[in-house]
């Protein structure tokens, strides 16, 4: 496996200390009987304490109050708000068009650092992350998740050795996985709809699915020169860019973006935009620890 160059490694070290300290909280409460960080919906008696309720006939009498029995000769169990942990798995689009632009900042270099965060952030927190790679033709590059000491390391050295390419659809990946929580990072322009459709899916079953849309911050301020746009995944889809139909394009941009927010927000994915200028620990924040707060 090939390791990454010093730079490299220098970048995902600054990185992790970086987003040191974020907590990828669940979005709502899990409905996962395994022990973790995250609220669940399972009430037991393992967790941390909430409240009292007298006894049911049916409930189970391990989960009594003895001490209030002796005290008050009344039957009441305790309650608690159990903790679970949510399996994760990052899928990363290394399509052809994640190579953009050439010979700058692409948004497949700004993906894999933003996935490396987003592991640690999970890893941290005890959730099981893995990874799954949706690129060029065949099989997808895939991580199980796992929680053992090295995971992010392992995660930043398949995508090390990935080059984005292709035109593999994301819907198969997505749909493929069983993990509780997704985070697919992508650009969008691909298999948009048939991955929306394994999104609304995954959510309906009661999974957590997290949208991040990359951004070059060249598709939203082009270089103020005439220039032909050629799809890197369908070469025969070009169009001139000249200062008089600029306006028109960043118009038709932006609906598309705020298209795509509303359409997979309504699906019930959590969606950010993200911009390759922007500090991939920034963005880490954004997406783990959301303005809005966590539902419950």
């Amino acid at each position: 496996m090939a390791r990454p160059s010093a730079s490299q490694a220098a970048s995902y070290g600054a990185l992790l200390d970086a987003v040191r300290g974020v907590q990828w909280r669940a979005r709502r409460a899990v409905t996962n009987a395994i022990a973790g960080t995250h609220h669940s919906t399972q009430r037991g008696t393992s967790a941390e304490f909430t409240e009292y309720r007298l006894y049911r006939q049916g409930d189970d009498p391990r989960r009594l109050d003895w001490r209030v029995l002796a005290r008050s000769d009344r039957a009441y169990i305790r309650l608690a708000t159990d903790r679970a942990v949510l399996p994760t798995t990052i899928v990363i689009d290394a399509s052809a068009s994640m190579a953009y632009p050439v010979g700058g900042a692409t948004k497949w270099r700004f993906a894999v650092n933003l996935a490396v965060g987003l592991a640690a952030a999970a890893h941290a927190g005890g959730d099981p992350v893995g990874l799954a790679v949706a690129g060029r033709e065949g099989s997808p590059a895939t991580l199980a998740p796992r929680t053992r000491r090295g995971v992010v390391a392992e995660i930043a050295h398949v995508l090390d050795t990935v080059e984005p390419g292709g035109t593999t659809p994301l819907a198969p990946v997505v749909a493929a996985l069983r993990t509780a929580r997704i985070a697919l990072i992508t650009d969008l322009l691909g298999d948009a709809d048939g991955a929306l459709h394994a999104a609304r899916i995954h959510a309906v079953g009661g999974g957590e699915f997290h949208l991040i849309h990359v951004v070059a911050a060249e598709e939203i301020d082009p270089p103020r020169r005439p220039l032909l746009a050629v799809d890197p995944e369908r070469s025969e889809m070009r169009r001139m860019l000249l200062e008089t139909t600029r306006a028109a394009y960043e118009s038709r941009f932006a609906e598309w973006r705020s298209d795509m927010a509303h359409r997979w927000r309504a699906a019930g994915a959590a969606y950010t935009e993200v911009r390759t200028d922007e500090a991939a620990a920034h963005a880490v924040r954004r997406v783990a620890e959301p303005a809005g707060g966590i539902q419950r």
